[in-house]
């Protein structure tokens, strides 16, 4: 695939009209897709290899299957795309998409989706699912799948966050990148304040989004919600906020390669 060179300009244009306006965006598709999720209880046949009668779990294949399937279209040729099983991936059957680079070639192939998917199924899904057994195993797949998608393009985003911040700054990157300098270029990442307004506003959001609404009562479900939206407000700070800034850390360390 033919790629043009990573440019000031593109990087410019990113931030001018884009990596704001997408992240904010983001936080609507994660708390859409977790009241999605939420309408079904965790289904717990679903994440049992031994239950299936395919070599995974049935959400691992379903993941499995849907990705290879999006791979030959040319999903994961987008930067914004990052696959949970790239060994698992077919060839291309369309021609590739000419897509211009504003990432640093070595950084692009950064990819913490185990850590996500670990994540989302042993801590963040007992949070937020019921506790029970419906038997809707492909919609749950589906919201599942979703979810994780949702919540890996946000994080793996941080490498677009990076580039702009170095191209901005270079000075004050450069020095730390040099040294492989983790704990430097966390501080350098890290704004307290920009993290509390995220979480307020993803609360709200989550407020907004899921509430509970009745025609007939319009007191009856003042006050309930979907999704809890202090665990919204929790799941940012305490793992797309931190995983976000890891992403951003692994990908200056090989911005001057």
């Amino acid at each position: 695939m033919s790629k043009k060179p990573i440019s000031s300009d593109s990087c410019l244009n990113m931030t001018l009209d884009s990596v704001r306006e997408s992240l904010i965006g983001q936080e609507d598709t994660i708390i859409f897709c977790l009241i999605e999720r939420a309408k079904y209880p965790i289904n717990c046949p679903l994440y049992d290899e031994s239950v299936a009668g395919v070599p995974s779990s049935l959400v691992e294949y379903i993941v499995k299957e849907t990705e290879a399937l999006h791979a030959k279209v040319g999903r994961y040729e987008s930067p914004e795309e990052n696959p949970f099983f790239p060994e698992n991936l077919p060839p291309l059957i369309v021609p590739p998409h000419n897509i211009p680079q504003v990432l640093h070639p070595s950084g692009i192939s950064i990819n913490i989706n185990k850590t996500i998917w670990d994540m989302y199924f042993n801590q963040l899904l007992p949070l937020f699912v019921r506790d029970g057994n419906d038997g809707n195993y492909v919609p749950t797949a589906t919201c599942d799948l979703h979810c994780l998608q949702a919540l890996s393009r946000r994080i793996h985003y941080g490498k677009f966050v990076a580039e702009i911040k170095f191209m901005d700054a270079p000075e004050d990157y450069s020095p730390a990148i040099r040294a492989q300098d983790r704990a430097t270029l966390m501080s350098l990442l890290t704004f307290k304040n920009v993290e509390e307004m995220v979480k307020q506003r993803v609360e709200k959001k989550a407020m907004v989004f899921g509430q509970e609404v009745s025609l007939n009562d319009p007191d009856d479900k003042k006050g309930k919600y979907k999704v809890d939206p202090s665990m919204v407000s929790r799941l940012y700070g305490e793992w797309v906020m931190p995983l976000t800034k890891l992403v951003q850390v692994e990908y200056l360390l090989r911005r001057l390669d």
